[in-house]
């Protein structure tokens, strides 16, 4: 069998096993009809404590279950398939650290189902892609805003019998949980003319410019001014013109 296909398999697992065991929580609660709302995180409560592990693996109904369930698989399997090597450490901290923060700050009633879950992983895949800017992963992103983007009304108290808090404490798991490891997993590459210090333009050979010894080069002092005589004064030369006066035009005889 193809790699690429066993690790397609192998990233769908997890998410399967997990809405596969919620299913059976909800079938064993149908069959033996003993409601586990009691299970879920009752803020600020020692009982409701231990509905931090409990809550995601229960919901109201069908429809609460069936809406949970795909999500899962999908988030899930681009959680392990793109993150492998951190995907059960993110998992586990944003299902616990949103389970506490619910039960900090959530108000007084039961929280049930898993989609605070949903949440984390949402903006957790959203947000890493974005900060790695990672071509795969940012694709990855941009299915995620495509098929889960309306979840963001989620987050506010718009809805009657939704659990907004879950939701806005899961999405704060999944964004801290893609700062905290925004290092690690899959990261862009970095090309060679991308790398600071790095210019293809500029010689670095034993032949660059600035490796070239200077040399002192000498110049003949410059020459001294001549000295400008004076030019003499000029000289005015005044005359007067004046015609001959003719003689007597008298014959003499001897």
């Amino acid at each position: 069998m193809d790699q690429e296909v066993k690790r397609m398999i192998k990233s769908f697992l997890p998410g399967l096993a997990l809405v596969a065991a919620f299913w059976l929580v909800k079938w064993l609660e149908i069959q033996s009809g003993y409601l586990l709302t009691e299970y879920g995180v009752l803020p600020r409560t020692l009982s409701g404590l231990k509905g931090v592990i409990t809550s995601p693996f229960i919901h109201g109904d069908m429809k609460h279950l069936i809406s949970n369930s795909l999500p899962l698989l999908v988030l899930l399997s681009g959680l392990f398939y793109f993150y492998k090597a951190m995907a059960y450490r993110v998992f586990a901290g944003i299902f616990l650290l949103g389970g506490i923060w619910l039960w900090i700050g959530g108000r007084e009633s039961y929280h049930i189902g898993a989609s605070g879950l949903v949440y984390g992983l949402t903006t957790f895949l959203f947000l890493s892609g974005v900060v790695r800017r990672e071509a795969r992963l940012m694709a990855l992103s941009l299915l995620v805003v495509f098929l889960y983007g309306g979840m963001v009304w989620g987050v506010f108290p718009l809805f009657k019998g939704i659990s907004w808090e879950a939701h806005l404490f899961g999405a704060f798991a999944g964004i801290l949980f893609a700062i905290v490891y925004r290092k690690e997993g899959p990261q862009r590459k970095i090309y060679e003319w991308e790398k600071e210090g790095n210019d293809d333009d500029v010689d670095d050979g034993p032949d660059a410019y600035w490796k070239i010894p200077t040399t002192q080069v000498t110049l003949p002092p410059a020459p001294e001014p001549e000295e400008v005589k004076p030019e003499p004064p000029p000289v005015t030369i005044r005359y007067i013109y004046t015609t001959p006066e003719k003689p007597n035009s008298t014959d003499e005889k001897n």
